[in-house]
């Protein structure tokens, strides 16, 4: 595509209005936060009670844990704080939830802006083929293939093997050493199970029911779009309601943050309110955008 609408709409901003929407705050993203931290205190809570409905926690538990990806993902960019060390303990600490390295999904995500949708190119096409059937569609959304394959990323980086050309020969390094570590502190908890099941009702069994809501909300972020350079086209943004625009850190507001990836979640109402006449990939929710999806599965076409 010639005429790239996203580059456009950024070029016409003020500086002024660039810097507004660029300015990061502590403040922003602490009280953030702590609220998704209190639910999930909330939840643990309700789980070690033992009550008659403590089960009911568990996918509500699941959800708040795994949609830590978004913030592990905004950690990234280093846009969720205002300070530096900040950005990067939590965006760690998030990893070692999800059993997703921090350090290597930095580079593989930066990857990803830089060759969004481009088939031969973009990680996230690599990593994986979309599901193009309902067979590889339930499979897909299961999160069982997602974990299988993050576990063998994790055991070939601890080998020091299978390092992608993304990760600059500088960070090879650290990415080994992280997941070594990581490989080291998964065995303890691992072990720990032998002793007290506490993590795994806690943790382990929460974050498996809680990957299929992530793998269906990934779906809709560029699923359907077509493969051209234009953020505003190959990106799709989802209007949804508040509780998951909260949940997932204002992340369904794709097409800008792809636009702009260095605006912090919190100001991405505001730049979306500033470029909804430019986006080419709007959906009214989730549920509309897999209603629209399932011919594609029957026809065998796929998610693109």
């Amino acid at each position: 595509m010639k005429d790239r609408t996203d580059q456009a709409f950024v070029a016409a901003l003020s500086p002024e209005v660039r810097a507004d929407l660029h300015r990061r705050s502590n403040t922003a993203g602490l009280g953030k936060l702590a609220a998704h931290v209190a639910a999930i205190v909330v939840m643990s809570a309700l789980i070690l009670s033992g009550g008659t409905v403590w089960w009911l926690a568990l996918p509500v538990q699941g959800i708040l844990l795994i949609f830590l990806f978004t913030l592990e993902h905004e950690a990234t960019h280093k846009t969720p704080f205002a300070n530096a060390a900040l950005n990067e303990w939590v965006g760690r600490v998030c990893g070692v939830i999800l059993i997703l390295p921090f350090t290597w999904f930095r580079y593989f995500h930066l990857a990803h802006h830089r060759f969004t949708n481009d088939p031969g190119r973009d990680p996230e096409l690599l990593a994986g083929a979309k599901p193009t059937g309902w067979a590889e569609y339930v499979w897909h959304v299961t999160g069982l293939p997602y974990w299988f394959g993050m576990l063998c990323q994790l055991g070939t980086l601890t080998l020091g093997r299978g390092i992608a050309e993304y990760v600059p020969a500088n960070a090879r390094r650290r990415v080994v050493a992280e997941a070594r570590v990581l490989i080291v502190l998964y065995a303890v908890v691992f072990a720990s199970f032998f002793w007290s099941p506490l993590l795994i009702w806690l943790w382990l069994v929460p974050i498996l029911i809680g990957q299929p809501f992530l793998r269906l909300y990934l779906l809709a972020e560029h699923g359907r779009c077509a493969f051209v350079g234009d953020m505003f086209v190959n990106t799709r943004t989802t209007l949804t309601n508040r509780f998951v625009r909260w949940l997932a850190w204002n992340m369904p507001y794709h097409s800008e943050h792809h636009a702009m990836p260095n605006v912090p979640f919190h100001r991405l109402p505001e730049l979306h309110d500033l470029s909804r006449g430019h986006l080419k990939e709007v959906e009214a929710g989730y549920a509309d955008f897999h209603r629209k999806f399932a011919p594609d599965m029957a026809s065998g076409k796929g998610v693109n």
